[in-house]
């Protein structure tokens, strides 16, 4: 949800577009050149509105769209919507604190029980790591600027899965210092042929920001990498 204090008539704006699917039935025609823009624009703000996560009022809505285009006298006044747009914004900061603090608990409370593990190796800076396989112990380990493959699959410590390359069935390449910095300080301990379980605390992950909806702020990450090779030396 990103409600800013600069915009709550476009938001509204698009809301009340959205809203207007709701009442949408299996026989609409969007058959013109018009009907299908029309749609087009109906489905871009509701995939926006999607995206927001708010709660609404469909009923409001759809009156709320009716009373602008047909010019009907409007039922409530702007400086009770800014309030409320105010009200709308601050819950939603009070939630997401709320789940951003019950995520960094988890996390740190799951690498805590992770450190405990067999296998598990606890370096300095707080990254874990567990050898899947060991390679054959040839070649150099790459450095911070050197450019490498890797197959990765990448999930929270729930299991859900966010990334994977193994998924998409095609390695990725990337410098070791162009990513988040866990990956960077293991990629530079491997060698090619080994595959590691990374147990990544979020300050050396994403911290306190969300990348995507997929990987909520403070959340440890785990990834299975395996390094396939060092594709050219920085």
């Amino acid at each position: 949800m990103k409600l800013k204090t600069t915009a709550p008539a476009l938001i509204l704006g698009a809301a009340l577009l959205a809203g207007c699917g709701q009442e949408e039935t299996p026989t609409v025609k969007i058959e013109t050149h018009i009907d299908q823009a029309s749609y087009g624009v109906g489905l871009n703000f509701g995939r926006q509105l999607a995206g927001e996560n708010l709660e609404l009022n469909e009923e409001a809505l759809v009156a709320g769209i009716r009373d602008a285009m047909s010019d009907a006298e409007q039922r409530v006044d702007d400086e009770t919507i800014q309030a409320a747009f105010a009200q709308m914004r601050e819950d939603h900061v009070r939630k997401q604190e709320a789940l951003n603090d019950e995520m960094a608990q988890k996390s740190e409370a799951f690498l805590q029980e992770n450190a405990s593990r067999e296998g598990v190796v606890v370096l300095d800076s707080g990254l874990q790591y567990e050898v899947m396989t060991a390679g054959n112990g040839e070649g150099e380990s790459p450095a911070a600027t050197d450019t490498v493959s890797v197959h990765y699959h990448g999930t929270l410590t729930d299991g859900s899965v966010f990334d994977s390359s193994v998924d998409r069935g095609e390695p990725a390449q990337f410098p070791v210092n162009m990513v988040i910095k866990g990956w960077t300080e293991a990629l530079q301990l491997m060698k090619p042929g080994d595959k590691w379980k990374l147990f990544i605390p979020a300050d050396l992950a994403y911290g306190a920001r969300s990348p995507s909806p997929k990987i909520p702020a403070n959340a440890a990450l785990v990834f299975e990498v395996e390094l396939l090779e060092v594709v050219e030396q920085g």
